[in-house]
Order: structure tokens, then sequence, then C-alpha cells
């Protein structure tokens, strides 16, 4: 793994050249478009980095993207690994670890998800305060790499003081955004009615298959985190009959001008 990782990050360094990103992005389903708002960017597809696969769900393009951002260097992962493609947890984490690698302290995670709180609707966005991880995976699992805490401090695992920062731009911009905790399934299948009241009773506001392998990882390297969930369509049993991937990126694209106000003026005060 660590061959891996040093490979991987070596190749993004020489491709990206003299940029220095500082912050990076992890763009979830439909979300990509925040790619497009990154200046001076150069865009490494994933076939030309070594240990990255290519993503097989729709909305994620497969490429890195590093530039500028509110005069800010960032890079972007504008398409995730998911463990329900069929992909080990340390690939599933190895973007995070080469971000840190090239020196990045602060991570933005973005991902779709489903509504489990009453008060949601299509459109709405979560700011992630707290997850839960149902999918019975760790990507901290097996030999402790070097830069990683071997038992990291999970009480908070997304910044106060970055979910503060976003709670105002919101106020400022007049951004709708609500708060809560987000539960991580390991997919592909959408949960059961049965599931959704099951998370429901444990504290889950909004629930998806991804950005908790991430945030792990991130917080074992001692990187700073935020999370903002779009709720795309609503869980099982609170909405349609029928839920589709499609009504997912339809969602996304309606609403990526709020998350792009949203997140850029994050950046900005950082």
């Amino acid at each position: 793994m660590a061959d891996m990782i040093r490979d991987a990050a070596d190749a993004v360094r020489k491709a990206i050249g003299k940029r220095k990103p500082e912050v990076a992005l992890v763009l979830g389903s439909g979300l990509g478009f925040l790619g497009d708002e990154i200046a001076d960017a150069v865009r490494l597809p994933y076939a030309t980095i070594p240990g990255f696969p290519q993503p097989t769900v729709q909305g994620h393009a497969g490429e890195l993207i590093a530039g500028t951002l509110e005069g800010r260097g960032v890079i972007a992962q504008s398409g995730r690994f998911h463990m329900y493609e069929g992909h080990p947890d340390a690939v599933v984490a190895l973007p995070v670890r080469v971000f840190a690698t090239l020196g990045v302290r602060t991570l933005i995670v973005t991902n779709a998800a489903g509504g489990i709180r009453r008060t949601f609707r299509p459109g709405s966005l979560m700011l992630i305060a707290d997850h839960i991880n149902t999918t019975g995976r760790f990507p901290l699992s097996g030999p402790l790499l070097e830069g990683e805490e071997r038992f990291p401090d999970m009480s908070d695992p997304y910044d106060a003081e970055l979910r503060t920062v976003a709670r105002r731009i919101a106020a400022e911009e007049r951004i709708p955004l609500e708060e809560g905790t987000y539960a991580a399934t390991l997919g592909p299948a959408y949960e059961t009615r049965a599931e959704i009241e099951m998370l429901k009773r444990v504290g889950a506001d909004a629930v998806g298959m991804s950005t908790v392998p991430e945030v792990i990882v991130a917080r074992a390297r001692g990187m700073r985190c935020i999370g903002i969930s779009t709720v795309t369509n609503l869980a099982a049993g609170l909405g349609a009959p029928t839920l589709s991937h499609a009504e997912v990126l339809e969602t996304a694209n309606r609403v990526k001008g709020d998350l792009a106000r949203l997140v850029r003026g994050i950046v900005r005060s950082l």
C-alpha cells in the first residue's frame, strides 16, 4: 500500500507542476460541476495515475483537477471509487492518502444522499455534523501506514470551526442549510423501508454510500474535514414509490448554484 500511495502521489505531483494544493474537494454523484469552477486547471484522467481505477457510476467523471479556487490552491476528485464497485477499502481511500502526501490539510467532501429527516425535501443541503458507519468496513484495517494514527479520535470528525464558517457563509448568501448526521451503507441497493426506519431510530438524518471511508482516513492523517450532503431524494417509504439514480443526478443539477456558492465561500474563508 505504501508503494501505491508513493507512486500515485509522484505521478500527480509531476503532472501538476508548481501547483501546491492546500484544499482537496471530493465531488459526489452529479456534483462534478464544481471542478469547472477551478481556475488555471490541469486535469489528470485516472488512467494516468497508478492505482486509480476508472469509476463505473454515471455522474462520476474520473479525473483529478488541480488549480485555484478563490485564490487557494485546490485539487478536486471528480469521481469516487465505491466499495460497492468491488474496490478494497485501501483503494477507496487512496485519493485521500495521496492528497495528504501532497500536503493538503483540509478536505471538503460532498455527496448525494437520501433524506431521512421528515423536514427534508429533494434539493435540501445538509451540513454533516457526524456520521454513522454501517458498512462493516474500515479503511484503517491492516498494517499501520506511515503518517497515520492507529486510533484516530472520531468524536468530532467534521471540524467544528469549519462548520461554523459554513453556517455563516450560508446565512450571508441566503442559502438554506440544514445540519445533521449522515449514515453510510455499503450499497449498491437502496435501503428498504425497514432499514430506513432503523437508521432514523439510531439518529441518522440522511443516508448514502460514500464519504465515511474518506473522512476516517483524513482524520488518521490529521486533516480537517467538512462535509455537505445534497439531499437528492427522500429515502425509502418517505417519498416517491421508487428510487432512481436519474432522480439523484437531476436534483443535484438543480441545486448546483447554491452548493457552488457555499463551497466557494468556505474555501475563501480558510
